[in-house]
């Protein structure tokens, strides 16, 4: 059996279309840990026939779901990724090997549209809008707080997440700066998700996304300068 050597937490909420193409394209030495969030669609069950560690979270939520898989990893380093085919899990290494090689803390892969449309533009001016506010708030320079993510599961779990919607990856973010984490932002590419998203394909889900993280803004308002992000 191939040496675990890296986590995937995969969210899932009716993903059984994305689920194979995601499955196979995963590095050796990655196990994928599908937290199945309430799919109506097999997702739960293709996920396992197809190799993958399923776990089910009942509360629904990107960060129950996301959060749920990171109780479950094992692995030294834990990686997140959409489970939605618009991220390439053959990019997991550009996310990762800074974490190995412990040249960073946190990598955040900044996504690189493939096509005109696999970025909406509200979801685009939402992310560069946010972007401009961690700049303000953390002094690292950020473009794009983007759901593929490496960390090592140690460190994660002393930050001691408490967001279970959409605000998950902002605290992490949040509180990855304010603990000193080197964080660095590496380029990954982003194509057209399989079927409908539930945040950033309608414009009423961005708008619940934002409404969820303005609060975390609000309350890491003080500038700091402590970490730079490298190119």
């Amino acid at each position: 059996m191939t040496n675990i050597r890296v986590d995937v937490v995969l969210p899932c909420l009716n993903e059984a279309q994305a689920l194979p193409w995601i499955l196979e394209r995963l590095p050796a030495g990655y196990r994928a840990i599908v937290v199945d969030n309430g799919s109506s669609d097999g997702s739960a069950d293709l996920a396992r026939i197809l190799g993958a560690h399923v776990v089910h979270e009942s509360r629904r939520g990107f960060g129950a779901a996301a959060h749920a898989g990171l109780l479950a990893a094992t692995a030294p380093i834990v990686a997140f990724c959409d489970a939605d085919a618009s991220m390439d899990p053959h990019d997991l290494p550009l996310v990762v090997e800074p974490i190995s090689a412990d040249e960073a803390d946190l990598v955040l892969g900044r996504r690189r549209p493939s096509t005109r449309n696999a970025w909406p533009p509200h979801a685009r001016l939402a992310n560069t809008y946010l972007s401009w506010r961690l700049r303000r708030i953390t002094g690292v320079n950020i473009h794009d707080l983007g759901p593929m993510r490496a960390a090592r599961r140690d460190q994660l779990l002393a930050l001691d997440l408490q967001d279970r919607r959409s605000g998950y990856p902002l605290e992490m973010f949040l509180g990855a700066a304010a603990a000193n984490w080197r964080i660095r932002e590496v380029d990954t590419g982003y194509a057209p998700r399989v079927g409908r998203s539930k945040v950033t394909g309608t414009v009423r889900g961005t708008l619940t996304a934002i409404q969820d993280m303005s609060g975390l803004l609000r309350a890491n308002s003080a500038p700091s300068a402590q970490n730079e992000v490298r190119s």
